[in-house]
C-alpha cells in the first residue's frame, strides 16, 4: 500500500470491564457492586470522607442493595509495602472470601492500595492460607519476581481526586522508605471491574489537592503521548483529555463548585488513566517516583514540577508528536516547526502551574544539591523507559541541577 498514511502498528488495549460515569452516579455504587461481589470492603481515601459522611452513604446505598459491607482503616498518604501488608491481614483475619470486593472510595492511594490488597488476599485465598505473602515480593525491581498464581478479589473504584487515572489501570505504585522505593505490582487481572466516577465527589477534595491531581493527570496524558510505547487509541484519548484538561483546571481552581469543570477533570483524568495503562510514562514520571521516595513530595505536586522541563528535554527528539498535539490544542496558532511547539506548550503548562499555584523550583519542595545523586539513581524505572530521549545518569543529573 501506497500514500501518506500509515497503518496502526500491532497493539493491544486494555481498559476496566464497566465504566459508570455522571453527576451522582456514585447513588448506584449497590446495583453495580452487585454485578461483581456479594460483600463488599470499602477503603476510605481520607477520614475527610469518613467525616463528611460520604463513607456513610455509600454503606446505606449498598445497605439498600443487600450488600454487606466491611470499613476499612482510612489512607491518607502514598501507600507503603507495610499499609498492603496489614490490611490484607486485617481481611483475612476477619474472614474475607472469593465472593467479597474491595471498593476503594478516594484519590490514587486508595485506589492502588485495594488493588494490590486485592491481589494478596486473592493470593492467599487460592492457596488455602491463612496469612497474605507480603507485597514486596512482587514489585517490579525490588521484588523476588513472583507472579500472582490466583485471582484476585474483584475491585469497584470510586475515585473522588480527579487525577492519577488509577481507577483505569493495571497496577498498583507501591512505596516504602526503608529501604527507599517506589515500584509497581503490576497485572492486568488488578484493572478495576467496575468504575464508578461522580464528579460530584470532587468537592471533597482540598484545594491543593485538586491542583496537583489536575497537574497530574495533564502530565499523564502529555507522556502518554509522546512515549516511545505510544498507542494510537491513546493517543485519541490523550488529544480529548488534554482539549478538556487545559480548560477544566483553572475553572475549577477559581470555583470549586463548577461541577461542569468538575466533570470535565475527572473525564480527563479517567482518560489520562487508560493512556498510560496502554503506552506508559516518561521522564516526568520517573523522576517524580523518586523524589516521592528519597524528599517526601507529593507525586502529583512532582509530576507538576517536572513536567516543562519534561516537554523541554524531549523537544528535538518528539518534535511530529509535539506539532501534532499543539496543532491539536491550539489550532489559531502557526507552529514552524515541532521544536517550537514543543517549547511553546511547555511554556504554556509553566504558566498554568504558575497560576494554580504550582512550585517552580526542586528547592521549593524540600529538595536539597545532596539529595540529588539519589534522586538520579532512583528515576530509572518503568515509567522512564517510555521517555522518548534517552538520559544518562550524568544527563539526568545536569537537568536536575538546573531545575534545583
Amino acid at each position: 500500500m501506497s500514500g501518506s498514511i500509515a497503518a496502526p502498528k500491532s497493539y493491544e488495549f486494555v481498559a476496566p470491564r464497566q465504566i459508570v460515569f455522571g453527576a451522582g452516579r456514585s447513588r448506584e455504587v449497590g446495583q453495580w457492586v452487585q454485578t461483581v461481589a456479594r460483600r463488599a470492603w470499602i477503603l476510605p481515601g481520607a477520614k475527610a470522607l469518613v467525616d463528611s459522611g460520604v463513607i456513610d452513604e455509600i454503606a446505606r446505598r449498598l445497605q439498600e442493595a443487600g450488600i454487606p459491607s466491611f470499613r476499612l482503616p482510612e489512607i491518607e498518604h502514598e501507600p507503603l509495602v507495610e499499609d498492603v501488608d496489614r490490611t490484607a491481614r486485617l481481611m483475612l483475619e476477619n474472614r474475607a472470601e472469593r465472593g467479597d470486593c474491595l471498593l476503594p472510595v478516594g484519590g490514587g492511594s486508595a485506589i492502588d492500595l485495594a488493588k494490590a490488597v486485592a491481589g494478596m488476599v486473592g493470593e492467599a485465598l487460592g492457596s488455602g492460607c491463612t496469612t497474605p505473602p507480603s507485597i514486596v515480593e512482587f514489585l517490579e525491581g525490588v521484588g523476588t519476581g513472583r507472579r500472582m498464581t490466583h485471582s484476585p478479589l474483584p475491585v469497584v473504584a470510586l475515585p473522588t481526586t480527579a487525577g492519577t487515572g488509577a481507577e483505569a489501570t493495571r497496577n498498583a505504585v507501591i512505596s516504602s522508605y526503608d529501604p527507599p522505593f517506589k515500584k509497581s505490582f503490576r497485572d492486568s487481572r488488578l484493572m478495576p471491574q467496575v468504575v464508578i466516577v461522580d464528579p460530584v465527589l470532587g468537592k471533597t477534595v482540598p484545594r491543593q489537592v485538586t491542583a496537583a491531581t489536575g497537574m497530574d493527570a495533564i502530565t499523564q496524558l502529555v507522556e502518554s503521548y509522546i512515549s516511545k510505547r505510544w498507542q494510537p487509541i491513546p493517543r485519541a484519548l490523550s488529544l480529548q483529555g488534554l482539549k478538556l484538561a487545559l480548560e477544566a483546571l483553572p475553572r475549577v481552581m477559581e470555583d470549586g463548585e463548577d461541577l461542569e469543570a468538575r466533570a470535565a477533570m475527572a473525564h480527563a483524568a479517567l482518560l489520562s488513566g487508560m493512556a498510560l495503562a496502554n503506552s506508559g510514562l516518561g521522564m516526568a514520571h520517573g523522576i517524580a517516583a523518586a523524589l516521592g521516595v528519597v524528599c517526601r513530595v507529593p507525586h502529583g505536586l512532582a509530576c507538576a514540577l517536572l513536567l516543562p522541563t519534561a516537554i523541554r528535554t524531549n523537544a528535538e527528539v518528539s518534535a511530529s508528536a509535539f506539532l501534532e498535539l499543539v496543532g491539536w490544542l491550539y489550532p489559531e496558532k502557526s507552529m514552524p516547526d515541532g521544536k517550537s511547539a514543543a517549547l511553546f506548550l511547555a511554556d504554556k503548562l509553566e504558566s498554568l502551574c504558575r497560576q494554580i499555584g504550582i512550585p517552580q523550583r526542586l528547592s521549593q519542595v524540600g529538595v536539597k544539591r545532596e539529595d540529588l545523586p539519589a534522586i538520579v539513581q532512583g528515576s530509572y524505572g518503568t515509567s522512564m523507559q517510555g521517555n522518548p530521549k534517552e538520559l544518562s545518569p550524568d544527563e539526568l543529573l545536569k537537568i536536575l541541577e538546573e531545575l534545583l
